[in-house]
């Protein structure tokens, strides 16, 4: 069993960046794909983008965060970050990750589990 643990959330102005990392516990971590998903206040929670287990491919399902938004992992560390560039008052919610077996269709969200408690990232305009 996968544990994850999300962490740089915060604060930011409209423009402005953060990054966000996803720490799993585990020997395995390399076999799971990962997903970042966020949810919007009233909202359903959503797949903003996932990546690999070997980090070789990434999809990014928001079509809002492409060229802003950056899935990387490091399998070393056994951790996925996200990164936020130019960051919007839309992106506001809170941002989750969560792992899925390798081969899983990210589309589906149940194929996801073992999710963390999710960091708050607010965008003030």
């Amino acid at each position: 069993q996968v544990q994850l643990v999300e962490s740089g959330g915060g604060l930011v102005q409209a423009g402005g960046s953060l990054r966000l990392s996803c720490a799993a516990s585990g020997r395995t971590f390399s076999s799971y794909d990962i997903g970042w998903f966020r949810q919007a206040p009233g909202k359903e929670r959503k797949l903003v983008t996932a990546i690999s287990g070997s980090g070789t491919v990434t999809y990014y399902a928001d079509v809002s965060v492409k060229g802003r938004f950056t899935i990387s992992r490091d399998n070393t560390k056994n951790t996925a970050s996200l990164q936020m560039n130019s960051l919007k008052p839309e992106d506001t919610a809170i941002y989750y990750c969560a792992v899925a077996r390798t081969g899983s269709r990210w589309n589906d969200p149940t194929a996801f589990g073992s999710w963390g408690q999710g960091t708050q990232v607010t965008v003030s305009s």
